[in-house]
């Protein structure tokens, strides 16, 4: 007997196909500033890789995380103005431009993909809004609005918006860090039970309490933009 519902099929497939590599947002472009880390020998090996990784994960949890679940709650109450609030605040606790671009341009192909594929009146707005410049279009705000379009809860939405995070910087480690498949799998299984303790502060967090302290991304950065390592765009 087949006990699983429609709704659970289409939801499961939604969260695979967001969250799948050739999903094109272009997070293939970008390392997370793992490329300068790298380069600086700040990692080196697979054990000061889970380091980073874990570092950027936890910063991106209480910052984008956040951000991306009020857009979604928002989204569900039909609350475009909290969407709009939630995508400015954000791109403010960026501090380097390297941060700021990514998610904009990757946030800005989600949205141009949310408007191919559910015909909604909120997307619609959002992406208009973006191309006029009255909202940056951040990824994570655009995460929290397709999966609430989608069909898909908080929970989901913050794994997935983990996932990418980290598997972003793994992907990255292939290419700048001798570091095995067998050792970034790892690393990716292991960082997975942390995800329950993230999402039940983050989940609590108003917009106001998001943080972003990570002062050594920032200096990575600064030194990525002057630097004349170009494998990744951050």
């Amino acid at each position: 007997m087949n006990t699983h519902t429609e709704y659970d099929m289409t939801a499961l497939s939604r969260l695979l196909q967001f969250t799948d590599s050739t999903f094109p947002v272009g997070t293939f472009s970008f390392s997370n500033g793992l490329e300068t880390a790298s380069f600086e020998r700040i990692v080196h090996d697979a054990k000061t890789l889970r380091a980073f990784t874990a570092s950027q994960a936890r910063q991106a949890a209480f910052s984008d995380g956040v951000a991306a679940i009020h857009a979604h709650r928002a989204f569900l109450r039909g609350d475009y103005e909290a969407i709009a609030d939630a995508d400015r605040m954000l791109i403010l606790f960026k501090m380097n431009d390297e941060a700021r671009m990514m998610l904009r341009r990757m946030g800005k192909k989600f949205a141009e993909l949310m408007a191919k594929l559910f015909d909604n009146a909120i997307v619609t707005r959002w992406l208009a809004d973006i191309a006029c410049e009255k909202v940056p279009g951040t990824f994570p705000v655009a995460q929290g609005i397709a999966y609430a379009a989608g069909g898909l809860d908080e929970k989901a939405l913050f794994c997935a918006h983990q996932y990418g995070v980290i598997n972003m910087v793994l992907s990255a480690a292939l290419r700048c860090v001798r570091v095995s498949h067998y050792e970034t799998q790892k690393i990716l299984f292991d960082l997975s039970e942390d995800l329950g303790v993230l999402y039940d502060e983050a989940s609590q967090m108003e917009l106001k309490d998001m943080n972003a302290f990570f002062p050594e991304l920032d200096i990575l950065a600064s030194l990525h933009e002057k630097g004349n390592m170009r494998m990744f765009m951050n």
